[in-house]
Formats: structure tokens, sequence, C-alpha cells
């Protein structure tokens, strides 16, 4: 790589790979990677499957709900402040939990690694790439989305690993040092809030005087920012936080029940851990070619494209009796999910602008967490009530179906002065 290169790369796609390391990092408050050490718990303390998995989902609501007081605070500090202030509580809390030792020390453990693991960890990193990026954020959200991607298929092998090799409290300790010995000091060292802190603008323009500065301004896609109440007095707003539920309860469920379901249809706990694989991998370069369609089309066409992708796949569901079919489903979800990862990340940016990104995220990572903490429930209470899964697969297909027409409602909202100038000109 030669001297000039570096010169020209522009420094938004530097902050890309310390957002995808960041959304990487977010492993340890995530399910897939905790999912690993409850058996070890339930061994190690004696304590029931029921217990523990209560205390998650109450741990994750609570963190859930707080969501919102977090992206206040990343408007009001900024997100290299606050991925600092995170990165090293996470950092503690991995500390934390390798010294549980009853069950309330690790209902506080599962708080923290929720609240500054799963959530914060990947909201800031949402709104931190799109200050640096407005005609090229597809392709730089999607980058750093292989980020989440990699953490999905690294941290189960590497915690199982280090509770082998080690153990539990180990693998806590290995995560804790990291976080505060490599992560916080790279984002010391390398996060820049936005790009005119730096002299340039967005997508890398430079930030010029006079009229040389007003040629590349008109260069590049310009955005209108909206504080959060003026947001909510949109309908787009309430219609895309719809939209923000509906996949993060039917999938939650459907990925909750799922061993359950194959079973239902006499197939294998190990070919549902496969379709589980499946997903992630078909999801990810679906998540690549989307971030670059998200630069070509409206967003919520692409929005109301993802529903009708989950009509398809519970459909698929209903049919699912043989390896071939649950190949096939594999891939719809995987599809769905790849699509779903971008534009349910771009869309807030792309409606309401860079300024009070955090205040507007939040909001809708404490309805995505709300949402994905119900969706367990209609599907067992169904299969307890009616002995299948038929009738709540049938039941829940109209979520999707609604999501179609609030995603085709939510166009990009204009403010006042903006269509007063639209109709003088």
């Amino acid at each position: 790589m030669s001297i000039r290169f570096i010169q020209q790369l522009y420094y938004g796609w530097i902050i890309v790979f310390i957002s995808a390391f960041a959304v990487f990092l977010s492993g340890p408050g995530q399910t897939y990677s905790n999912s690993v050490y409850i058996d070890e718990y339930i061994h190690y303390f004696g304590w029931s499957r029921s217990e523990i998995s209560g205390i998650y989902s109450v741990a994750t609501l609570f963190a859930g709900m707080l969501m919102i007081i977090i992206g206040k605070f990343v408007d009001r500090l900024g997100q290299k402040q606050m991925m600092i202030i995170v990165g090293t509580v996470l950092g503690l809390a991995c500390f934390f939990n390798s010294f549980v030792s009853n069950i309330w020390m690790m209902a506080v453990g599962f708080f923290l690694i929720r609240l500054f693991g799963q959530g914060s960890m990947t909201l800031i990193p949402a709104t931190l790439v799109p200050q640096w990026f407005i005609k090229k954020r597809g392709r730089a959200l999607s980058f750093m989305a292989i980020g989440s991607f990699v953490s999905a298929a690294f941290f189960p092998i590497a915690n199982t690993w280090m509770i082998n090799t080690w153990s539990w409290q180990t693998s806590w300790q290995v995560w804790g040092s990291v976080l505060l010995f490599i992560f916080v000091p790279l984002v010391v060292v390398g996060v820049k809030n936005k790009p005119e802190d730096i002299g340039l603008l967005p997508d890398g323009a430079l930030n010029q005087p006079s009229s040389t500065r007003r040629k590349k301004e008109d260069s590049f896609i310009t955005e209108v920012d909206w504080t959060l109440k003026e947001a909510m007095r949109t309908k787009s707003f309430w219609f895309i936080l719809i939209c923000v539920a509906i996949p993060a309860l039917v999938n939650t469920g459907i990925t909750f029940h799922l061993l359950s379901i194959f079973g239902e249809n006499q197939l294998t706990p190990q070919l549902a851990a496969t379709i589980l694989s499946m997903m992630a991998i078909v999801g990810f370069p679906i998540s690549m070619i989307a971030g670059f369609i998200l630069e070509k089309i409206r967003t919520n066409l692409l929005l109301a494209l993802i529903f009708v992708f989950e009509i398809v796949l519970l459909v698929i569901l209903l049919f699912t009796n043989n390896i071939w079919m649950a190949v096939l489903f594999g891939l719809i979800w995987g599809t769905a999910n790849g699509l779903e990862r971008i534009t349910l990340n771009i869309i807030w940016p792309n409606y309401f602008g860079r300024k009070y990104l955090g205040s507007i995220k939040g909001v809708a990572v404490t309805v995505m967490v709300i949402g994905s903490s119900l969706g367990p429930l209609p599907f067992g209470m169904g299969f307890d009530l009616f002995g299948s899964y038929t009738q709540i697969l049938l039941l829940v297909s109209i979520l999707p179906i609604a999501g179609i027409v609030f995603a085709l409602l939510s166009k990009k909202p204009a403010k006042a002065n903006e269509q007063l100038a639209s109709q003088i000109n």
C-alpha cells in the first residue's frame, strides 16, 4: 500500500473499520455468546435453566428500555466520548461477570452486558458511520455490518475453546482485557465524531471557503436534521417503529422455538442448528448488496420487500417437513435478515438527518429490544393452546402483511419550510 494511497484515503473508512470492531466487540453482550455459558452456570452453581433464562429476559427488557437515555447521551456527549465510556464499562462488566457468585450478581452482570454490549455497542457505531457518509452511506453501513457477522461466527467458538482450555471465568476476563486495553485506546486515538471536525465534508469532500465550498456542497446530498420531538410529530416515524418491532418479534419467536418447530415435523436439532448458521452465511453477502441498492432506490420500498420475504418464509415454514424445504427456508430467512440489517440502520439518518441521530436511533433500539423480548411468548402460548405451531404461524403472518402497508406509507418526511420552498420553486 503506497503512501500516496494512504494520504488520499478518506478518514471515514477508518471510522467504518473502528465501528465494525465495536460491533464485533458487542459480542460479550449478545445472546449467541452468552448461550455458551448457560450450561456452565447450571453445572457450576446448580441453578435451574428457568431461573437463568428468566433473569436474562428481565435484564434484557430493562436494558432495552434504557437505550433511549443512551441515545440522548450520544447526541449530548458525542460518539467518541460515549464509545470510550461504554467500552470501559463493558470491559469492567466482563470482569464483574467472571466473579459472579450468586443469582443477584448474575442479574446485575446480565443487565450490564446487555445494556452496554448488545445495546450500546451496536447503537453508537450505527450513529457514528452515518455522520461520515451520505452518498455512500449504504455501502459504509454494509462494511460495518461485517463486524456483526464475524462476531456471531467467532464468539461461540472462541468462548467454547476458552472454557474447555481454561474456565468460563477466564473467558470473561479475556474479553474484558480486549475491551479495556485494545478497544478503548483505539477509540481514544482513532475516532472523530464527524468529518467537519477535521476539515472535511461527508463522503470526503474538502471543506473549502466561499464559493468553492458552495460548489462542493452542491456536489453531494445535503440533509435536514430533525430533533426527536420533531420526528415524533411525523407519521413516518411511528410507521417505521412498527416496521422495526415486527421483524424483531417474528424473528426472535421463530429462532427461540426453531428446534421445537422442526421437531414437530420430525426434523433433527442438528438440522435446525445448521439452518441458523446458514441464515447468517446467506445474510452476509445480501447485506453487502443491500447497502449498494439503498444508494439507488427509496428506502421504504426495500423495507416493504423485507416483509414480502417474511410472509414467504412463514408460509414455507408451515410446509417444512424435509431437508430441502428446510434449506429453502434458511435461504429466504437469511435474505430477509440481510436486507433488514442494513435497511433499518440506514432509514433513520436518511429520513431525519445526522445531528440528533442518537436520540432517534435510541428509541428504535428500545422498540427492537422490547419486540424481541416479547417474541417467544405468542409462539409458546400458541403451541400450548393448539398443540401445534400451525395456527400461530398463520396468525403471526398478519404482522408482515401489516408491515408492507406501513413500509409503503413511510415516505421520507419534509419540514414545513422545505415544502414551502418546493412550492415556490
